[in-house]
């Protein structure tokens, strides 16, 4: 297992310096940064982002967390009515359901719009990208990165990651292979040049 505390000291280290937030030294790369951990760290893990965002705000770094699960859930029940989508999981088959979920949470139409208009109200220096096992199956992280880079190209945005990444591919909780996706710098292997 991994020592959280460790990576999340990295992580402020990283994200606090101003070579990170001008986004410096990309090599005219978008700037995405994946942090990936072990899925049975989640609860540990959704504690040290909570604790990183808090320090990187009083340190003057604003933070826009966007988590895919709650941005999921408000659209959902703006469309359908409040906890609605609970009783329509109860009523339909899994294959069903999912299609439901992905038609209401069309990535072009409805999920990128959304996020891009939280982030066109948001004076955040950084975007922590979280709740995104949660989303799983019905909305794929490399859709969302793929479709974000269009969104959430003036400031970096850090995914945080429950599975594996080798600067190629995803493994959703170390187990699916995602589509590839190699936009997106490891931050945990992140070195910072002064």
């Amino acid at each position: 297992m991994e020592d959280i505390a460790k990576k999340f000291e990295h992580l402020y280290q990283v994200i606090s310096t101003e070579e990170f937030l001008r986004m410096e030294c990309l090599g005219g790369e978008i700037p995405f940064f994946i942090s990936a951990f072990d899925p049975k760290q989640q609860n540990e893990v959704d504690k040290a982002v909570k604790g990183l965002k808090n320090k990187l705000e009083i340190n003057g770094v604003p933070i826009l967390e966007l988590n895919l699960y709650d941005i999921a859930l408000e659209l959902l029940d703006h469309e359908l009515g409040e906890g609605e989508i609970f009783q329509l999981e109860k009523s339909m088959d899994k294959r069903e359901f999912k299609q439901a979920l992905q038609s209401t949470l069309d990535i072009n139409e409805v999920l990128m719009p959304k996020i891009k208009e939280l982030i066109d109200s948001s004076s955040a220096r950084v975007y922590f990208l979280t709740g995104i096992g949660m989303v799983f199956p019905f909305i794929r992280s490399h859709n969302v990165l793929n479709n974000l880079q269009n969104v959430a190209k003036y400031a970096p945005t850090v995914a945080f990651f429950a599975g594996d990444y080798n600067g190629n591919s995803l493994e959703l909780f170390g187990l699916l292979k995602d589509d590839n996706y190699y936009r997106a710098f490891d931050i945990n292997y992140y070195k910072l040049t002064k």
